[in-house]
């Protein structure tokens, strides 16, 4: 039996201690200014205490707490710096590893679902897990034909453990709300409740994962790992070496981060258009930096390993194409064009009037890396854009609160944005107007698409006399 059921109860306690320390450290800080301290140093002090204890807590939880952790994570370059620095280190860990289950546990969850014998499936199976994740944790070993593999293997109990901590948060979300400057957390607490039963269906995820290694197969920028096995609790998949993304952040040089960077964006936009999926659980623990074929040294010969497509967006035909025409517009300066675009796609209400240049404004986080030919992202670029969101004097503020997200925009909106937080945390130089005129659909203007297009195809050869021009009428059957 798993420790997320058996530990409920442990596992509620802490989530509903959380927002008593949250009061307690008010009353604190209210004790602080009464003594005379600015408002600016024990506020500050007041949130480095609130995060160094949330983070704790959900560091040592597995279940919904610690999805709520990874997802928030890649959101820590918008804090100030004196604030992010002293809890770096325990979101690093959340991204890559957690409390791991029994090894009984671990050979019951097998046994039930591959079989008595289920080591005889692998040459070897080592019993020490080499990653733990929010619902399941990674084994490495040798599948019978001899490939290297990872074994993922779901807690028992996982789904109540989910749900149970994402009800607890959601209860006290506005609480957590100022810890992560311009993130709104109560919509993103209720997406990962909607997306419980598709997280915990292994077969879901090694069609997504199974499309995108057939997909990327030979890739020379990115490399998706085979799926080798699954059934309902366990998924084998081929294995990846490489080093990890938070790695490359925290000691990489800047040609790997630039590199990291580049083919992080690539993805990002690529894989809707080459798949019909969106990869929607971009935090650093599900990345590698691989080195490519040749010159394995040369960081722009490496490959971005991709792993966990337990959640994705499914979209058919690619990223909508209003997004691509919208940023167009905008970086033409086109506002009014802009805002009746936005309101068309559902962005603003038609009970609501706003000034056209002032949305264009509030979208600068993303108008202003596609102007440049390279832009460099950075913590401090991503704490001026949040501190312009966040600030309830501030008109984009304002105007924020008046915006719409339809729901199907809702999990592109949250991918772009905690994509745009793993580049800041990378500080990577990146050409992403290349990315978008290459992958956005409606980024590049339709005549210049269908030029390009003409241009690809092959050019029709001329009829000759041994080739008829006509084709003759189909035989009957």
């Amino acid at each position: 039996m798993s420790d997320l059921p058996r530990k409920a109860v442990t596992r509620t306690a802490k989530l509903a201690a959380l927002p008593l320390g949250f009061a307690g450290r008010a009353t604190w800080g209210l004790g602080k200014r009464i003594v005379g301290e600015s408002a600016e140093i024990v506020g500050r002090e007041l949130q480095q205490r609130t995060a160094e204890q949330l983070f704790k807590v959900l560091g040592e939880l597995k279940g919904g707490a610690m999805k709520f952790g990874q997802a928030l994570s890649v959101f820590e370059s918008a804090l100030p710096e004196e604030v992010a620095g002293p809890y770096r280190a325990a979101l690093t860990k959340l991204q890559e590893a957690a409390p791991p289950m029994p090894t009984s546990t671990v050979h019951d969850v097998l046994e039930q679902h591959l079989g008595d014998d289920w080591h005889e499936l692998f040459l070897e199976f080592e019993d020490k897990p080499a990653a733990a994740a929010s619902i399941g944790q990674v084994h490495r070993g040798v599948w019978h034909d001899g490939r290297e593999v990872a074994i993922k293997v779901q807690y028992p109990g996982a789904g109540e453990a989910l749900l149970s901590d994402l009800g607890q948060l959601s209860r006290f979300a506005r609480l957590l709300g100022p810890l992560i400057p311009g993130i709104d957390v109560k919509p993103l607490i209720a997406e990962l409740r909607d997306r419980v039963a598709e997280e915990l269906d292994y077969g879901l995820e090694a069609e997504a994962q199974q499309a995108h290694a057939e997909e990327f197969a030979g890739d020379p920028d990115v490399m998706v790992p085979a799926v080798v096995h699954q059934c309902d609790q366990v998924l084998v998949t081929e294995w990846v070496d490489g080093i990890p993304l938070a790695e490359v952040i925290a000691e990489g040089t800047e040609e790997q981060r630039n590199r990291a960077g580049q083919v992080l964006a690539r993805f990002l936009f690529s894989g809707p258009a080459r798949t019909g999926l969106l990869h929607a659980d971009p935090h650093p623990g599900n990345f590698r930096l691989l080195p490519g074929s040749g010159d394995g040294a040369d960081p722009e010969n490496w490959r971005l390993g991709v792993l966990d497509f337990g959640t994705v967006d499914r979209l058919p035909g690619g990223l909508p194409a209003p997004i691509g025409r919208s940023l167009r517009l905008a970086l033409e300066s086109d506002a009014r064009s802009v805002y009746e675009l936005l309101g068309a796609e559902g962005f603003v209400k038609e009970s609501v009037e706003l000034d056209p240049e002032a949305v264009l404004d509030y979208l600068l986080p993303i108008i202003e890396p596609a102007q440049a030919d390279e832009f460099t992202f950075s913590r401090s670029w991503m704490r001026s854009q949040a501190a312009r969101v966040a600030d309830p004097r501030s008109p984009a503020y304002q105007l924020g609160k008046r915006l719409n997200l339809p729901p199907s925009y809702l999990l592109i909106h949250r991918v772009t944005l905690s994509t745009i937080g793993v580049l800041c945390q990378l500080g990577a130089t990146v050409r992403l107007r290349d990315e978008l005129e290459e992958w956005l659909p409606g980024f590049l203007p339709e005549e210049e698409t269908a030029a390009e297009e003409q241009a690809a195809e092959p050019a029709a050869e001329e009829p000759t006399a041994a080739e008829p021009t006509t084709e003759e009428p189909a035989a009957e059957a």
